[in-house]
């Protein structure tokens, strides 16, 4: 009884052997024939904004480098929230992926409560893809045409200035009380709802300044009726040459910018990683599609996946650091 004990033992052993070989090996062919089917690309937000239109100028051509098409779904909800945790969920197979950013990995977990994902445990991240500056501007009443002027503005009012952002633990929110931490600006955060409502009482004078991407208040800035004061990027951008950054004007460590990232879910195989990986890379070198990007006052992310992957986690800490400093968390 003993023999066949132990005889019974080493086959079992060698049938759970046999068996991890054969998952092993199926998995190597499934992965050697990915893509297969259709990819599903995951927008956290509503269609027509810019991470939509993102989604959809890297579709076509990302299909295209794959072999299959890449369909473009907008599931939003929750400033994220939902369609993030619904890619983290996912089956890690390389059909569903998620076009993340700055909210997504960066200010979302660090101000809300309780997000049912890791932003960077939950995922793999493929690919940086674009970079959009956030920019300062003020309302045509205000008499500051950069940033030391407005700092003296602010600095001689009793309550400071007043600037507003698309909403409470909004990437805007937080871009405003990274910029009063670096600099000591005197200044009283105002939330919205939406980027649309406070640029139209920026205008009208309710407040007095505004933080927001460079894409969504360049055509206000454009035509006269804000004033930008402070580029919030590592540089200048093209579009607006004549506006320095805030480091140019004596604040240093104050850079806000909006990374898009193309995400997939943990636990991807390593070799339909890098064939994501690698067909991105060839789509994001397209002369045509950084022109496009560049129209929309956004400069592409030129990292490998490793590098993407630093940068990823280093925004988050980033954010992660700011929000507790400034007493920043949102309950869901």
């Amino acid at each position: 009884m003993q023999n066949f004990g132990s005889r019974g033992k080493r086959l079992r052993r060698w049938a759970g052997t046999a068996m991890c070989a054969a998952a092993l090996s199926a998995g190597a062919v499934q992965a050697a024939g990915y893509p297969d089917k259709p990819i599903t690309l995951v927008v956290p937000f509503a269609p027509g904004g810019n991470m939509d239109i993102t989604a959809r100028l890297l579709a076509e051509p990302l299909g295209r480098a794959l072999g299959q098409p890449v369909v473009v779904e907008n599931r939003a909800g929750a400033g994220s929230l939902i369609g993030a945790s619904w890619v983290a969920r996912a089956k890690p197979d390389g059909y569903t992926l998620l076009l993340g950013n700055s909210g997504t990995h960066g200010t979302v977990p660090a101000v809300y409560k309780d997000v049912p994902y890791d932003p960077l445990k939950s995922f793999v991240a493929l690919a940086g893809v674009s970079s959009t500056p956030s920019v300062l501007s003020v309302g045509p009443s205000v008499p500051a045409a950069d940033f030391v002027r407005l700092k003296a503005y602010a600095a001689g009012r009793p309550e400071g200035i007043s600037i507003a952002s698309a909403g409470t633990g909004s990437f805007n929110h937080l871009s405003i009380e990274l910029v009063k931490l670096r600099s000591g600006l005197k200044a009283v955060h105002v939330p919205y709802k939406g980027s649309g409502p406070a640029l139209n009482d920026l205008i009208g004078g309710q407040v007095d300044a505004l933080a927001d991407q460079l894409s969504t208040s360049l055509p206000y800035i454009r035509d006269g009726r804000i004033k930008a004061v402070a580029q919030m990027g590592a540089r200048r951008s093209p579009l607006l040459p004549d506006v320095p950054t805030l480091a140019e004007q004596g604040v240093p460590d104050a850079e806000a910018a909006v990374y898009t990232g193309v995400f997939g879910p943990a636990g991807m195989p390593k070799d339909v990683v890098a064939r994501l990986s690698g067909a991105l890379a060839s789509v994001l070198r397209d002369p045509a599609l950084k022109r496009r990007f560049a129209d929309m006052a956004s400069d592409m992310l030129d990292m490998d996946t490793a590098q993407f992957t630093r940068f990823v986690a280093s925004e988050a800490e980033k954010w992660k650091t700011l929000a507790q400093s400034a007493g920043i968390s949102i309950e869901q």
